[in-house]
This record gives structure tokens, sequence and C-alpha cells, in this order.
């Protein structure tokens, strides 16, 4: 077990996985009930400890200990693609957020800037309160209790914390997907952020969600009876309109030169990528200051001892930040320094601001299952939920 840098309870490797081994082990576990199951009971929350309704991968599928190519491979093979289709759905919500927000990176900074703006300000009423879990909504206050110690809530609970947040707190969205961006042990920069957005009307405009006090007693079982719910959502004013741009074309590594590989928290799996299979790999390493928590080092950790098994000669190591993983290059005679693809979050906007010793270049691997998807992330969802047939034969899923 692990405890996390904030103090909070043991994060079990087998609810919350975070390592390749023991997300391996609870896809594996999850399968039988990918299907149907899945489907009808999805929805249920019934608490900290007893969320047997969902697969529980999101913390390996953030790190990309497992790849969203792989569950899907192992859940079609289970299920089939019509009993899994719900599934398969909700995993193409990751890959859709994605790649909306590599179309839309300002929005991105919009929200970073928000942020240090109420930072700089001081927090509005009520904040603290919210995130102590003492607004006295009964729901509410479990669920920003549950976040703080266990790291996770059900993906239903999200969006009703969020909701409640929102529209009956009548808090910033931007300070409530920071709280939940510095807890959730599955923190993802994209699904995080616009997640948020969706539920305030801002990301699919005119579309709102509305916490429902009968919904959320039905829903955890009688659990709640919440109080003060907003009757009416109403929408947050935003100034900036984010246009499209297309998504960042990354620079391919060379297979045949001298390579340093760096590990990120953005893919912890990249020795089961067949395109760097013949990559000259000298070393690898990884950066302290990648590691937001205690559940980052720990999967970054496993990704490291794997990728050391699988290039024998090659010599790992620790580094503190970007600059000491250029020099390690450069002191070991790598002319390239490699790592996957960092979509938009911190991570890329750290590479973006490293300047490489003369003589090495950086190099990203994009996988092959984002660079079929995004092309359908422009607008809504439904574009991608329509290609999900044809992206899934792209891949080699589905056919017997």
């Amino acid at each position: 077990m692990l405890l996390s840098a904030s103090g909070r309870s043991p994060i079990l490797s087998f609810d919350f996985p975070l390592s390749r081994s023991a997300a391996l082990a609870r896809l594996e576990a999850f399968l039988p009930e990918a299907g149907r199951a899945y489907a009808a009971r999805r929805n249920e929350e019934r608490g900290p400890g007893r969320h047997d309704a969902v697969s529980r991968l999101s913390a390996a599928l953030r790190r990309r200990l497992i790849s969203e190519e792989e569950v899907a491979r192992a859940v079609v093979d289970a299920q089939g693609v019509e009993n899994a289709s719900k599934f398969l759905a909700e995993l193409f919500w990751r890959t859709y957020w994605k790649g909306w927000l590599e179309q839309h990176p300002a929005v991105w900074q919009d929200w970073r800037d928000a942020c240090a703006a109420w930072g700089k300000a001081g927090m509005p009423d009520g904040h603290a309160e919210a995130v102590a879990g003492e607004t006295g909504i009964d729901a509410f206050d479990a669920w920003a209790r549950e976040l703080r110690e266990t790291g996770y809530l059900h993906n239903w609970a999200r969006m009703q914390f969020a909701s409640i947040w929102v529209f009956s707190l009548g808090l910033p969205w931007e300070l409530g997907a920071a709280f939940t961006f510095d807890q959730f042990v599955d923190a993802d920069p994209a699904s995080n952020t616009l997640s948020w957005r969706w539920v305030a009307g801002l990301q699919t405009r005119g579309k709102t969600y509305l916490a429902d006090a009968d919904r959320i007693r039905e829903r955890t079982g009688g659990r709640f009876h919440p109080k003060g719910l907003a009757k009416r959502a109403d929408v947050p004013r935003e100034t900036s309109s984010a246009g499209r741009v297309p998504p960042r074309v990354p620079h391919p590594p060379a297979m045949t030169v001298p390579s340093l590989l760096l590990l990120t928290p953005e893919d912890l799996s990249l020795e089961t990528d067949p395109y760097l299979a013949t990559m000259d790999v000298r070393g690898i390493v990884a950066c302290r200051d990648h590691c937001r928590n205690a559940a980052d080092i720990a999967a970054v950790a496993d990704g490291l001892q794997r990728a050391a098994m699988h290039w024998g000669d090659a010599s790992v190591a620790w580094v503190d930040d970007l600059n000491a993983a250029a020099a390690t290059a450069e002191a070991r005679g790598c002319t390239q320094l490699v790592t996957g693809y960092a979509p938009v979050g911190p991570i890329a906007d750290a590479l973006r601001g490293l300047v490489p010793p003369a003589g090495i270049r950086v190099a990203e691997v994009r996988r092959a299952w984002d660079e079929r998807a995004w092309p359908h992330c422009t607008k809504g969802f439904f574009a991608l939920a329509k290609a999900i047939p044809t992206l899934l034969a792209a891949a080699g899923i589905g056919d017997r």
C-alpha cells in the first residue's frame, strides 16, 4: 500500500492500480462485468470501497500503465462489441477529451490563468467550506471527504459534485477543477478541465448538468437526502472564445541513433509500442518534477523498472527536471531525447520550454490510437462515437 503525499488514507493498488501488473489484474477481474452488467449498474454510487460496478482502471489509463487499445481489445474479446458498447463509449470519452483539448489548447491556458488570478485575489466566500466538506449539503460534503481521503470519486458522483459546486454553491468552476485536479489519483488535464466545463454549460453551449436531489437519493441507495440544491442552472460567464487549431505535430524519433528514453506520467508502457522495438536506447530517465504526488512516483517507478528490463543494457536514473534529463543525454553520448507524446497539460508545457544542448533533438512517440481518433474530436462526442466501429477495426479489434 502507498500513502499519498497529503497523508490521506492508503491507496489500494488493486482498486486504483499504479503498476502495470496491478492494472492487468484489475482489468482481468472486471472483464466479466464489462458488458450488460456495466451498462445496467455503472451509475450506482455505493460509497468508498464499494465502487464495484465500474472498472476502476482510470488511475492506470491516465498514466498509460495500460493503454486504451489494450483495454478495448480485452473487453471486446470477453464480451463482444455489442455487449461492451456502453463501456467502449465511456473509454472513448477519455480519448475524445484529449483530442478536443489538443485542438483547443487555449482552454487549458485560460483555466490556468483564471486559477492564478484567484490565487492572487484570494478565494471567494464559501470556498473553504466546500473543500473541507462543511457546506451542509450531505452528499456533497461526503464526496468532498471521500475525495480528500481516497483520491477517488465515482464518475457519476463527480458530475453531481461539480454541479453542486457551480450551481448550488455559486463557486467558480475553475476553482472546482483545480481542487479535483489536485486531489484525484487519476487526475487528467483534459478529462478534468473539460468535464467541469461540460457540467457548467460552457463546453456544449446550452447544455448544463443540474444535480437533482431525488436522483442522488436513488443512485446512492438512499444514503443521502441533499437539501438546498439549485433548481436552475445559471451558466457562468466566459469572455474567451478559443478557436480550433491543428493538433501539434511531434518530431518522430530516429531508430538508429543513440537515444535517452524519458518516461513521464503521460505514457508509462512505451516498451509495448512496436514502433520503438528497434530503438537504440542508451539510458532511461524520469523527472522528479513531473510527479505531482505519491501516485505518480509509484507509477513512474514501475515504468522505469519495466523499461530497464526491456532495454536490458540501458541504465536507469531519476533526475530533477528536463534540463537535467537533457544534460544526461549529452553526457551519455545520445543525440536524441525520446518520450511518449505529452498531450496538452503540465508536462507538455514543460517540454515546450526545454532548450536542449546543441546536437540533441527531442522526439515524441504518439500512439496510433490517438492518431486515428483525434481527427474525429473536433466538435461534439457524437462524431467520434459514430467512428468507433471504424476505429476498432483499424486497431484489429473485434475480428473473430
